[in-house]
């Protein structure tokens, strides 16, 4: 079976790769390198995707495809009416990199409300820092932190915010009323905490979610942290709020195109704090992601059902359950 990576894969997951699939196991191709790619692809049964999207072009180019395997959990970067017609399979992997995006949110969190990079600065620049940058500090503890969506990310998180002393509260598709935090509408979710963490998919009812209106309606002074996808915000707003001083900062992990241009206008603003979609990106998650593909590949080539734990989402090939789990928790309001 002859499976392809299309990934810049550092050393450290080359040898991770080996270690699951075996020494030549998997084809890697570079991000950059089409060609390879497309030449590769024509004799690909399995395709191990993570950010590059796999277009209609792609799946027509592979006629021996039958699995697009997300290393990951977000598919809108996969045509999947073009896998569906192709009958080829499409499967994700909910909850292995929960873990992961929790400690990024809450890294951008501190991040951003503790004036890191102001202070990364100053400290290599002569170490004193304007006295006045204590007026545009705080903490966690004492704030309420909004969480929309209560997926596996949301629900890592909430319990360490809780403990470092923030108030939690969640809006979602439906209450979850086995969690002691607070659940609000969308707009009250909005109005009331002084942080806002995304935590859902992008879909045809998310997309834009945080538009302007959205983001007039939040807290003055409040902070948005986006570990989900960029899609879900109204960047010409959100900056033009953080110019304003409505809110106070932003964490970004992800942007509504990637790459992002190192000339993009959020960039340039103090009060936001950057990083390149890498919420994902640790080694305990590339292995977890690894040990559910190989298992899904294993399964594939013995003609069973797919692992429970890497969701069909385009229409199952025949010897493949066609179950749904994992989806988001939470849709426009």
């Amino acid at each position: 079976m002859k499976i392809v990576l299309q990934y810049r894969a550092s050393p450290g997951f080359q040898a991770q790769i080996a270690g699951v699939f075996g020494e030549g196991g998997v084809v890697i191709v570079d991000e950059a390198d089409a060609g390879a790619f497309q030449r590769e692809m024509a004799e690909a049964e399995v395709l191990l995707h993570v950010l590059e999207p796999v277009t209609a072009a792609v799946i027509a180019g592979a006629p021996r495809l039958r699995l697009i395997q997300k290393l990951g959990v977000g598919v809108n970067t996969i045509d999947l009416e073009a896998a569906r017609a192709a009958q080829v399979a499409v499967a994700n992997m909910p909850g292995v990199n929960s873990i992961a995006v929790a400690e990024m949110a809450l890294a951008l969190m501190l991040a951003v409300l503790r004036r890191l990079r102001h202070l990364d600065a100053v400290a290599r620049a002569g170490w004193r820092p304007d006295p006045a940058i204590m007026d545009s500090t705080g903490e966690i503890a004492g704030r309420t932190v909004g969480l929309l969506g209560m997926g596996g990310s949301a629900r890592r998180l909430a319990p360490v915010l809780a403990a470092l002393g923030a108030r939690v509260v969640y809006a979602a598709r439906s209450p979850k009323p086995e969690l002691p935090y607070a659940f609000l509408p969308f707009e009250g979710l909005l109005e009331t905490a002084d942080i806002v963490s995304i935590h859902m998919p992008v879909e045809a009812s998310t997309r834009g979610l945080l538009g302007r209106a959205a983001i007039a309606r939040m807290k003055p002074g409040a902070i948005l942290i986006n570990t989900a996808r960029g899609e879900l915000v109204d960047e010409a707003a959100l900056e033009e709020a953080l110019r304003e001083g409505r809110l106070r900062g932003a964490g970004l992990d992800v942007f509504a195109g990637e790459p992002i241009s190192p000339d993009h206008p959020l960039l340039a603003l103090p009060q936001v704090v950057a990083s390149p979609h890498a919420a994902w990106l640790t080694p305990e998650t590339l292995a977890r992601s690894l040990a559910a593909a190989h298992d899904n590949c294993r399964r594939l080539a013995a003609g069973a059902f797919i692992a429970a734990r890497s969701t069909p989402l385009a229409a199952a090939m025949r010897s493949m359950s066609a179950s749904v789990s994992g989806r988001a928790d939470m849709k426009a309001s």
